[in-house]
């Protein structure tokens, strides 16, 4: 069982050639399908997102949000909830690797342009630049809480 599970983790680490992965989590390096990671120094515009809990649901408030090419946006986020979430920004495809990922290794630690987790009551930046139209995903993908609801779209147009 345990050889299965490593070797499933390795075929998962080697068919996201976006990340380079280390023992104490990830990073994002290079332009992926969903853009770049975006210059902090530059003018963005700000778009808040609440990450939340309550009635068995999770989600983000708020949960669509519709951006231009080429623009480049600062997710101001906060978790305004009782427990841990994270906003992994993504294609469907790259969100559901990294959520099968998750599953294997609940508590990987995100150092991600296109990640962020956040304790209880703590804020956050992420910086990005949007360069292809699209849709594009955002969730968190600690386990339990994309099912629980907490997911959303962005749309590049």
């Amino acid at each position: 069982m345990r050889r299965r599970t490593l070797l499933t983790i390795a075929a998962l680490l080697a068919t996201a050639p976006a990340l380079a992965h280390g023992p104490q989590g990830h990073s994002v390096s290079r332009e992926t399908a969903a853009g770049v990671p975006g210059d902090t120094n530059a003018l963005v515009r700000i778009v808040e997102i609440s990450m939340q809990e309550g009635d068995g649901n999770m989600l983000f408030a708020p949960e669509e949000i519709t951006v231009a090419v080429n623009e480049q946006v600062r997710f101001r986020l906060k978790n305004d909830g009782e427990l841990e979430h994270e906003f992994i920004l993504g294609t469907a495809e790259e969100i559901e690797e990294h959520a099968e990922m998750m599953q294997a290794m609940p508590d990987m630690d995100h150092d991600d342009p296109n990640a962020k987790r956040l304790q209880p009551k703590q804020t956050g930046d992420l910086v990005w630049k949007f360069s292809a139209p699209g849709e594009l995903y955002f969730a968190c993908l600690i386990p339990g809480h994309r099912e629980a609801g907490m997911t959303g779209k962005i749309i590049v147009k």
